[in-house]
């Protein structure tokens, strides 16, 4: 059985967010539902906002998307331009794996320094312990 949990939140430009998700026994997986951003002040100033939520801690958010980085989860880009008449533009794409550990969500404006804000669904899913552990074993792997 599965259920969907969600988690939003207000980032920094250059900042990283955690999502704890571990547990003792790693039987709790989840996988992304839903990835949202939206500027903290839409419309007042020009922003290019790129969102990226990892498996593993980064040491400093940046603007690049490499989506051969296989403990890259989700990439987003947002931009907006000054004035109320302007209009958005939003790209979001997310990977269908299933994860049971933490989650890191980094932020980057190549504009200027503005925040932004998130919205993320998860769809929580029971695992067998064969599940478990090949998630726990890939983990592992990835921040060697």
């Amino acid at each position: 059985m599965s259920r969907i949990v969600s988690y939003r939140g207000l980032i920094a430009d250059g900042a990283q967010d955690t999502i704890n998700l571990h547990t003792n026994d790693g039987k709790t997986g989840y996988k992304i539902h839903k990835f949202e951003m939206i500027a903290q002040l839409p419309g007042s100033s020009q922003a290019e906002f790129i969102m990226k939520i990892y498996k593993i801690p980064q040491t400093t958010p940046d603007q690049y998307i490499d989506f051969n980085d296989l403990t890259l989860l989700a990439a987003g880009f947002l931009q907006t331009q000054a004035g109320e008449t302007s209009p958005y533009s939003q790209n979001i794409i997310f990977d269908n794996e299933i994860f049971n550990q933490d989650i890191y969500i980094s932020l980057k404006d190549q504009v200027g320094g503005d925040l932004c804000n998130y919205y993320l669904e998860l769809e929580q899913i029971d695992l067998t312990e064969d599940q478990a552990l090949v998630a726990i074993v890939k983990n592992l792997r990835n921040e060697q």
